[in-house]
């Protein structure tokens, strides 16, 4: 599969999603990388599950300076599997499933580590809870037949993982940040659940059940 092919393809499968900007270059960057993944005869799957042990790695080294690495990596990873899936031809509802799965326990392992940093567990759970319900209303939906991609909101997954990587960046230098991180973070999920619930409500009430 080409580029073009590729980038048409991800579109149709994320609801018609425009791919411009900061979404192309990424996935220019992805179709590249993961057609030496594919080179090297890596599946789609093995990065899902590569994804959740570089989120262990990450808890396992929250107080050296790796988990910075770690942290980067199992965003990166899941970032790759898709397109992989893609280029590939191996998109199936079961590979979805799995990606879907392990991000959400990723991330429970991301909130997990920000809690080990020193965070207040009020505004940890608080903040991995609107996520986790962000991201089931949008699946929720889409089982109820809304294909539509939505609304892009403040507090995405790849900005979930920057404020964890903020945290640990100042670390370096010596500053606590953490307490400030969590709560902009809480703040920031639960608006953006609620702008998720403001889209997809007047949708579901005009779908018939």
């Amino acid at each position: 599969m080409n580029k073009v092919e590729f980038l048409e393809k991800w579109s149709t499968l994320h609801g018609g999603a425009k791919v411009s900007g900061v979404v192309k270059g990424w996935l220019s960057i992805s179709y590249a990388v993961c057609k030496g993944l594919n080179k090297a005869k890596v599946t789609p799957n093995a990065l899902s599950y590569i994804s959740l042990l570089l989120g262990v790695g990450f808890v396992y080294a929250i107080d050296s300076h790796w988990a910075i690495l770690f942290l980067v990596l199992s965003l990166a990873a899941d970032g790759l599997d898709g397109t992989l899936a893609i280029i590939t031809n191996r998109v199936t509802k079961w590979g979805a499933a799995l990606d879907s799965i392990m991000d959400r326990l990723v991330e429970a392992l991301w909130a997990y580590g920000l809690f080990q940093l020193g965070a207040p567990v009020e505004m940890v759970v608080l903040a991995w809870l609107a996520a986790y319900i962000q991201e089931y209303m949008r699946a929720r939906a889409g089982g109820l037949g809304i294909n539509k991609i939505g609304v892009v909101t403040a507090s995405e997954r790849p900005v979930r993982a920057s404020f964890i990587f903020i945290a640990l960046v100042a670390r370096l230098f010596e500053f606590n940040l953490v307490v400030e991180i969590s709560t902009t973070w809480a703040v920031l999920q639960v608006l953006s659940a609620l702008t998720v619930l403001n889209f997809l409500r007047p949708l579901l009430r005009q779908s018939p059940r």
